[in-house]
């Protein structure tokens, strides 16, 4: 009798443990799907971004750098895109923000890089070398950098999460989609994303500092200012 109530009683933990297991992943979904619906008007052609007025800057987000220093295809079309709309006058400044938390590995460096590289004048790149994540990249570039209105560059998938991330720090934000070749990897990076998008979607009630603020940066002034 009792190895039967001992049955009955696992299976009933089974079904609670299966319960909130779906609705943790339908909360999930909904969450993303909410992002996703949130923000997809603000997501603009290069040519239309262009048109918009008084935009501070252009934000890209970094991505990966390989071990010899060169961008990975994501970043790569990250920092021509952003280049794309500074040379359409988009906005007169960029903001290349990315990990540079080590000596050995330095997105920011690449971006600034490649953009000079492009013809972009090095006094119009500034470096954020503590965008970590993408919300301590949108966080510093309102708070250290001082813009209001930004347009945002990274791959359409990440484009959401970004977009509502600034929404809800208070800038207003657009985004230009970089998504300039097909990438390998999507699927798992898009899995990935919806969880991002629960934890963001957090991140954005309680809105932490980031992990370094300093000083205030305008980013009406000197790019060179954020040279190594």
């Amino acid at each position: 009798m009792s190895e039967i109530k001992h049955k009955k009683r696992f299976k009933s933990f089974l079904i609670i443990c299966c319960g909130l297991a779906v609705f943790c992943v339908l909360m999930l979904l909904g969450v993303s799907e909410y992002v996703v619906t949130h923000t997809r008007s603000r997501i603009l052609s290069i040519e239309a971004a262009a048109e918009l007025e008084n935009i501070d800057c252009i934000l890209v987000l970094g991505a990966s750098v390989k071990p010899d220093g060169t961008p990975s295809n994501m970043l790569f079309d990250r920092i021509l895109t952003g280049v794309y709309l500074y040379k359409a006058g988009a906005a007169p400044k960029i903001i290349m923000s990315g990990d540079h938390g080590k000596a050995n590995y330095n997105e920011v460096g690449t971006m600034k890089r490649y953009a000079v590289a492009e013809g972009i004048a090095s006094e119009d790149v500034f470096m954020d070398h503590a965008g970590f994540s993408t919300y301590e990249s949108i966080y510093r570039a309102k708070d250290v950098f001082q813009a209001k209105k930004v347009l945002i560059v990274t791959q359409e998938y990440h484009l959401y999460r970004a977009l509502y991330i600034a929404e809800k720090l208070g800038l207003e934000a657009y985004g230009v989609s970089a998504d300039l070749r097909d990438y390998a990897g999507q699927y798992k990076r898009d899995l990935r994303e919806v969880l991002a998008r629960s934890k963001d979607f957090v991140m954005a009630i309680v809105k932490p500092q980031p992990t370094y603020l300093g000083s205030v940066i305008p980013i009406s002034g000197n790019g060179d200012a954020t040279n190594e």
